[in-house]
This record gives structure tokens, C-alpha cells and sequence, in this order.
């Protein structure tokens, strides 16, 4: 068996459902006591025993780092990033040091652009997380070298109802839904309070095409100006 890198996940699947944050484990719990949940930790565990490195170590970092109570704005995305170092458990973010992935280069350029102001962040997005950004992947591992190969795989039944769990919550909350993959899971969360803004995926491939061009949507500062109409009494984010 291949060693992991650093970021490899090293343990059984339910042993790291064991410590999941706890305003978060009504939902993860149900999820692994059902036919689906069973079904991906045997998976997931099955493929690592057979010299699958799989990403990342760390599965549920954006629930430890953002509790449901201090979500102010979600940011979904896809998969974790199937390179050796990369994925960190956040959607997006990658580990200090690593190369900056281009739809993450996009973002902070954005952020740049939209705000006037450089992004804090140089790839490691535990900065937006602390302030109540989740970081959402609707796939939460992934084989090295393999994207979306762990898709379809009862992830997403997880992932669906940790964002109904957001949407249930009475306080507003700001969903960024970029791309088509995200934008299918606009009706779980477009209810009121809540508030939704879509664009096209920053990926390269998409980030400049209409309908919705990511490049100028102007996300940053419209989830800010929307935080302060619904959520006066919390901060702006610092992008």
C-alpha cells in the first residue's frame, strides 16, 4: 500500500464521523446510521484498505470551523482537489504553500476586483470559515488523481441535508451558488429568510462565458451589503 501523503485519510470513515462538531451530529449521525451512510464508510474505507490514497484527512473541517448558529454566508462547491497537499476539508481552499488552483486564483481576484481591497487569504480560506463562510463540498472525499471519484458514492445525500439544516435556521444567510452543479441545489435553500446569488463557475472554463460570468459578479461585496440589510448586528466578512 502507497503512503498517504500528509493530507491522506488514514483512519475508518466512522471514526472521523465520531468527531464531527457537535451542533453538526444530529445531521452526520443520521446520515451514518442509514442504509446510504453504511454504504459509503464501508466505500470509503474499502478503497483506502485496497492503496487508494484518499483526500482529505481531515473530511469535516468547514463543519468544525463554522457551527450551523454562525453561518452567515455558504459557499458550495464540488469535490475536494485530487492533488498530493491540496485539499484541506474546505471547498476551494488549499494548504498554505500549495500552488493556487486556478478557479481559487479567480476567486481572489475577484475579491480584489470587487472590493478594492486584496483578499487576506493567499489560499488557505480558514479565514472566511472563522467568520461564518461554510465552506461547503457536495463531495466530501476524493482518490488521488481521480476527480469526482467519490460522487454518487451517498456524499451527497449527506451534503443536501447539512444545507436544509442551514436553511433552517432563523437567522439569514447569504448562498453563493456558483456553477450549474451548485445552482441544482438552489431550491433546498431559497426560502425566506435566506437570500441567494448565482453566477458561473470561477473555473477557467467558465468564469468569463453569460449567462452569469463569474469574473465581475460582485459577489464579495453584495453578500457584505446583504449582511448588513439582514444581519446589522454581525460584521461584514473580511474577504
Amino acid at each position: 500500500m502507497s503512503v498517504p501523503p500528509d493530507n491522506g485519510l488514514r483512519e475508518p470513515l466512522s471514526r472521523v464521523f465520531e468527531r464531527v462538531a457537535p451542533q453538526w451530529k444530529q445531521v452526520t449521525d443520521a446520515f451514518l446510521a442509514s442504509p446510504a451512510g453504511g454504504e459509503l464508510a464501508r466505500y470509503v474505507d474499502r478503497r483506502v484498505a485496497e492503496g487508494a490514497v484518499v483526500y482529505p484527512a481531515n473530511v469535516f473541517r468547514a463543519l468544525e470551523l463554522t457551527p450551523p448558529s454562525q453561518v452567515r454566508v455558504v459557499i458550495l462547491g464540488q469535490d475536494p482537489y485530487h492533488g498530493p497537499g491540496q485539499a484541506q476539508g474546505l471547498a476551494f481552499s488549499v494548504s498554505e504553500g500549495q500552488k493556487l488552483p486556478p478557479s481559487l486564483r479567480n476567486m481572489l481576484q475577484e475579491v480584489q476586483a470587487d472590493t478594492g481591497l486584496p483578499s487576506q487569504c493567499r489560499g488557505d480560506l480558514s479565514a472566511w470559515a472563522r467568520q461564518g463562510v461554510l465552506l461547503l463540498n457536495t463531495a466530501l472525499t476524493v482518490e488521488d488523481g481521480l476527480p469526482q471519484s467519490h460522487a454518487g458514492r451517498g456524499w451527497e445525500a449527506l451534503t443536501d441535508a447539512l444545507l436544509a439544516h442551514v436553511a433552517a435556521q432563523p437567522r439569514p444567510v447569504v448562498f453563493l451558488l456558483w456553477g450549474a452543479a451548485a445552482q441544482r441545489k438552489r431550491a433546498l435553500v431559497e426560502r425566506p429568510p435566506h437570500r441567494v446569488l448565482t453566477a458561473n463557475h470561477p473555473s477557467p472554463l467558465s468564469a468569463r462565458r453569460p449567462p452569469q460570468p463569474f469574473i465581475g459578479c460582485g459577489h464579495f461585496s453584495q453578500a457584505n451589503a446583504l449582511l448588513r440589510e439582514l444581519r446589522p448586528d454581525t460584521p461584514p466578512i473580511v474577504w
